[in-house]
């Protein structure tokens, strides 16, 4: 609901939503005090009140009491609040007579003194419930992305970092299939310290999901850096474990025993996931207090959970910038200037260009591609000029089923009556025109990626 015109104070309606995990109602016009109901919601953990007409006191309690979680600025009229929030003290109205009495001054004193030591004792027993909640190991402490954990701890949630643990291989690391003691499946990437860039990789990838939740980002619990048993330096990231594994182990699967055919993705199903992946991208960049751009979007990034919802991960290559002009202020690159996977990387980025969210834009664009066309970017078919992107668009208008994943064409065929495959193929057709636009070489001819979410959120509505 942010960067709308509403106006006036917020309902009391808005008191029913108590699960909600986060409320962003910035660049608006909404006034009056700030409802108290807020501090009572047990699940939100972001709110964003900033840059409308607020006034009065702010509230305590629950997400008013973390001012990571809390934004206010632009609310010239608040006051009170945590001393974190550096607002100013709200003033008691002048009583009607200019003199006051001393019975009502004492009286005025003992109740301020009286509310003083309730506040006092009030922290006490919350810095407490706090400490306790910290220490405890129980399930729900899994989600406190501080979490404490152990070289130790992993090498035997991980069986000692057994192949058979093993599921998969990055560019810094390795990721093993963990279960910590609680029977909680957690995924640890590994950092191979000995490659460069590793290191600034696990910084940069700490950094970026450092103050970030969106449902279709892959969910960090903590961050381990330690000594393995040798006495080597040990860094691992411990992220929610993902058990439809990846977009691209999807798209391109073998084989195997279990498996009479290979897996494919259904046309909803591609469409939902590449919806979640636009979701992520355009949180990042439009609706975090620090624009974040990823730089290696791709397939094998995209993980998928038991319901097949796609969640955004590896942000080990990922810039932090100033302002929505995207200047990089957080850059943990090699000298190489790496930015991205072959094929995925806008082309700019070859010529030494920095890092933009128009460059991220062209990832997602031929990611898209890649899921409805089902051929890679760097296909050997690809040659003499011939791209992907340039694929999708010589076909785009007439011959549009003959670069169409083969295995999407033949499941929709089965699936549907003649009728509806009529508007499967206009659905196929406005899908390779947004990632023709994202794609685009030149970075001022691309789409935004709001643009793209809100087209790809109206094709679901219609399909």
């Amino acid at each position: 609901m942010d960067h709308n015109y509403f106006t006036g104070q917020l309902p009391s309606s808005l008191s029913s939503l108590r699960g909600i995990e986060e409320v962003d109602l910035s660049h608006n016009n909404f006034s009056g005090m700030i409802p108290k109901y807020f501090s009572t919601f047990p699940f939100l953990v972001q709110l964003n009140l900033s840059f409308n007409d607020f006034q009065g006191d702010v509230p305590v309690g629950r997400v008013f009491s973390n001012v990571t979680a809390l934004s206010l600025v632009g609310n010239d009229k608040l006051c009170g609040g945590i001393p974190e929030l550096q607002l100013p003290s709200c003033l008691l109205k002048k009583p009607g007579r200019k003199n006051m009495s001393l019975p009502l001054k004492l009286t005025i004193s003992l109740i301020f003194g009286l509310v003083g030591l309730f506040l006092i004792l009030f922290a006490v027993l919350f810095y407490c419930f706090k400490m306790q909640r910290k220490c405890s190991s129980t399930k729900s402490s899994l989600v406190d992305p501080f979490m404490k954990i152990s070289y130790g701890d992993l090498l035997k949630a991980t069986d000692g970092f057994s192949s058979g643990n093993l599921i998969g291989i990055g560019s810094f690391g390795s990721v093993y299939k963990g279960v910590l003691e609680d029977q909680i499946y957690v995924a640890v990437k590994v950092l191979n310290l000995q490659r460069i860039g590793a290191s600034k990789s696990f910084f940069s990838e700490c950094k970026a999901l450092r103050n970030i939740r969106h449902r279709n980002l892959v969910k960090i619990f903590t961050a381990c850096s330690s000594v393995d048993y040798r006495g080597n330096e040990f860094k691992a990231l411990v992220y929610e474990f993902m058990p439809n594994k990846s977009l691209e182990a999807w798209l391109h699967s073998p084989l195997d025993e279990e498996q009479e055919q290979p897996r494919s993705l259904s046309l909803c199903q591609r469409l939902n996931i590449i919806t979640d992946v636009a979701a992520a991208v355009d949180y990042l960049h439009n609706h975090c207090e620090l624009p974040i751009i990823h730089c290696d979007i791709k397939p094998s990034n995209v993980l998928l959970d038991d319901s097949m919802t796609a969640h955004l991960g590896d942000f080990g290559l990922a810039r932090i910038t100033a302002d929505s002009n995207s200047e990089v202020i957080s850059d943990q690159t090699s000298s190489v200037g790496l930015k991205g996977t072959i094929g995925y990387a806008a082309p700019e980025y070859g010529m030494g260009s920095k890092a933009t969210k128009e460059g991220d834009v062209y990832s997602f664009g031929i990611l898209l591609l890649h899921v409805f066309t089902g051929k890679r970017p760097t296909d050997d078919m690809f040659r003499d000029g011939l791209n992907l992107h340039k694929l999708v668009q010589m076909c785009l208008d007439e011959n549009v089923e003959e670069i169409v994943d083969p295995t999407l064409v033949l499941g929709e065929a089965a699936a549907e009556p003649l009728p509806h495959l009529k508007g499967i193929n206009e659905c196929l057709i406005s899908l390779l025109r947004i990632g023709e636009a994202c794609s685009r070489e030149l970075p001022r001819d691309r789409m935004e990626i709001h643009d793209a979410l809100n087209h790809l959120l109206k094709l679901k509505t219609m399909f």
